[in-house]
């Protein structure tokens, strides 16, 4: 486990980048399932071949799943989600694609609610093996400031 972070203790900045998975058939079929998602433009093979895409598209809160997933290699007990800020889903996602994250710290800040605590704001930055942004958004946690 990693050492426990303070707010004081991130800096503006401060980058790092995840592992990268490949986007499978049953990520779309198992994510379908669990959302109750079957849109076409997710499950159908012959009806997409004749979209701007050529073919099914990821859906983006699978996307957004698997890219925050990917994320979740850095445990700070002493900091917390408080959520998603401008979520886009720039250029689609297809079977085949090898998907990363990169995050950059951008904001640190007061948290007016929470004395105790400091609002960082994390860019996140979900990339395709062309390097290609399929998923942009700005992750806002808490920290803990030291006493």
């Amino acid at each position: 486990m990693e050492r426990p972070r303070h707010f004081e203790d991130y800096v503006l900045g401060e980058m790092r980048r995840t592992y990268g998975r490949t986007i499978t058939e049953t990520d779309f079929v198992v994510h379908a399932g669990h959302t109750g998602d079957f849109f076409p433009h997710h499950m159908d093979a012959e009806a997409m071949k004749d979209s701007p895409w050529g073919q099914r598209i990821a859906h983006g809160t699978m996307t957004f799943a698997i890219g925050i997933g990917l994320t979740a290699s850095e445990i700070n007990p002493l900091a917390f989600s408080y959520g998603y800020e401008r979520l886009r889903f720039p250029k689609p996602v297809f079977i085949g694609d090898t998907i990363h994250t990169e995050l950059t710290i951008t904001g640190l800040e007061p948290d007016a609610k929470r004395p105790g605590h400091g609002r960082i704001i994390e860019q996140v930055r979900v990339l395709n093996q062309r390097g290609e942004t399929v998923l942009a958004c700005d992750h806002v946690y808490l920290a803990k400031r030291r006493a």
